[in-house]
């Protein structure tokens, strides 16, 4: 059995007189200490072969549009043999198939809600009409069918779907509900990519977990991000290595935990190279010691491999890292250290193509902007408000571009997760981004003390009547509200929901 060979983390208790002073006002609030520092390097038996979830099957009915269905469902999952734990699934009992589209191609999707508690699905990084987006005002009742239907009308790129049911996400995620969603197009396509998927092109869904000595899945402990398991699933298994047979590998990295970031990187020390984030490739590969990606974020990097060669990834996160002081990095698993995944080669490894020294080229940022808003995130609100449905707490002018500025006054980690468009970093504290942030995202680790200038346009999906969403990605941050409502309307139009007129530095 695939497992840890050592003792299992505990649940300390801090009391808050040890807390920083930047972070005394938050975690009073959460009137809690956090587990314990984890570190499995070396630890763990990674003999686990690493399963690939399916492709989805789909038919393309008479008009063009490519049908898949999806079903939501309660299930067992045995993650140590012969012990049954209880979990979700889609088309399953953990995890989901994955979806694959190309740009330009009509889509639709069942979700037929086979559980028997409401849930919804929610295309994170998908660029879609409000009333397909899959948020909280889109629940799908226990037996009811949801057919949400869009053009794919936007970059090659690794996007993912999970719930998004208001107060329970971090549950539902928990449980299993989430999967892959791959966008292709020509761009990417002509490139001298590995993308034979489940071969030289693999999934990596990352997720923390807890389990009994037992192997049972269990509730694992919390931090003020949220719940932080001590040990790793990848592609929902204990201890996973991958077999491969090429020279060069393509890994599409998912941080499908509900709370806890990783900085992913090589044991041996080398770089790894990234070529692409949420929203899709960057200009050039990426040479980074390691890339972090918080909740919800997603990195493809690619390595090349030796004969006979055995390579693992790792986590290691640091406060500095993080951007927290050292306390409240250990009550946040900011100090936690896991082995994730080994790749084992092949003695003959077919051969692959260099990787280019220019992968795409992106536009200029806009600077042509239409409205500045500001965002800051504190304690659990957002601008000093919690979520409410019945509020639209921004108004978006389709045909524009927008400078969105979030800032993380605390000294506590939090996230920003904005739906419907990729955005650019235009600034992280005044300088230019660091080149793994110069790509499309939807979302962004937002360090404590640090601002970040965000450029999105807003070119269509026009819809008065139904919001997009924008919160933390810290899944328990945003199930205590930490979440807003934006509209986007035609010129002089208004959300036909009420309207909170701010004055946060609109202009």
């Amino acid at each position: 059995m695939p497992g840890l060979r050592r003792p299992r983390a505990v649940l300390v208790s801090t009391g808050l007189g040890l807390i920083a002073a930047t972070t005394a006002v938050a975690l009073a609030a959460c009137s809690m200490g956090g587990p314990g520092r984890v570190a499995t390097i070396g630890e763990v038996d990674l003999d686990t072969p690493l399963p690939v979830p399916p492709l989805a099957e789909s038919t393309v009915e008479p008009d063009g549009t490519r049908v898949f269905s999806l079903e939501p469902q309660a299930g067992t999952t045995e993650f140590a043999p012969g012990v049954a734990s209880e979990t979700w699934g889609f088309d399953g009992s953990y995890l989901g198939p994955t979806l694959v589209a190309g740009r330009g191609e009509r889509v639709r999707v069942d979700v037929g809600n086979r559980l028997e508690v409401p849930t919804t699905v929610h295309w994170h990084g998908m660029h879609l009409p409000a009333e397909m987006d899959g948020g909280p005002h889109q629940m799908i009742a226990p037996g009811d069918t949801w057919s949400p239907g869009w053009t794919v009308d936007q970059r090659a790129a690794t996007l993912w779907y999970h719930p998004h049911p208001h107060g329970e996400t971090e549950e539902h995620v928990a449980r299993g509900l989430a999967g892959l969603f791959l966008v292709r197009d020509d761009a990417e396509g002509a490139l001298p990519l590995p993308r034979e998927y489940g071969v030289d092109d693999l999934p990596v869904i990352v997720q923390d977990a807890a389990f009994t000595d037992e192997g049972r899945l269990e509730t694992p402990p919390q931090g003020f991000a949220g719940r932080l398991g001590d040990e790793l699933l990848v592609n929902g298994v204990r201890g996973a290595y991958a077999e491969v047979a090429d020279e060069l590998v393509r890994l599409r990295l998912l941080n499908a935990s509900t709370a806890r970031s990783y900085a992913f990187g090589w044991g041996d020390g080398s770089p790894i190279d990234v070529i692409a984030t949420d929203g899709g490739l960057l200009p050039a590969s990426v040479a980074l010691e390691r890339v972090m990606l918080s909740p919800g974020e997603r990195a493809e990097v690619v390595v090349r491999m030796a004969p006979g060669e055995r390579r693992t990834l790792q986590s290691v996160m640091t406060p500095a890292a993080a951007g927290l002081q050292p306390v409240v990095a250990g009550m946040n698993g900011a100090t936690d250290e896991f082995d994730v995944l080994e790749l084992r080669a092949a003695d003959v490894l077919d051969p692959s193509p260099e990787l280019p020294e220019r992968l795409v080229e992106l536009p200029p940022i806009d600077t042509d902007i239409a409205v500045t808003r500001t965002f800051d995130l504190n304690g659990f609100q957002i601008n000093g408000e919690q979520m409410r449905s019945d509020r639209i707490d921004e108004t978006v002018t389709v045909g524009t571009a927008e400078r969105w500025i979030v800032s993380n006054p605390s000294g506590v980690p939090h996230s920003f997760h904005v739906h419907d468009v990729q955005f650019r970093v235009a600034s992280v504290d005044g300088a230019p981004p660091p080149p793994e942030l110069a790509g499309w995202k939807d979302t962004v680790y937002v360090r404590p003390e640090t601002e970040y200038e965000l450029i999105l346009r807003f070119d269509d999906f026009a819809d008065p009547d139904t919001p997009y969403m924008y919160h933390c990605h810290l899944l328990w941050h945003e199930d205590q509200g930490m979440m807003g409502q934006f509209a986007v309307v035609e010129p002089g139009q208004r959300a036909t929901m009420t309207e909170e007129t701010n004055d946060h530095d609109h202009h």
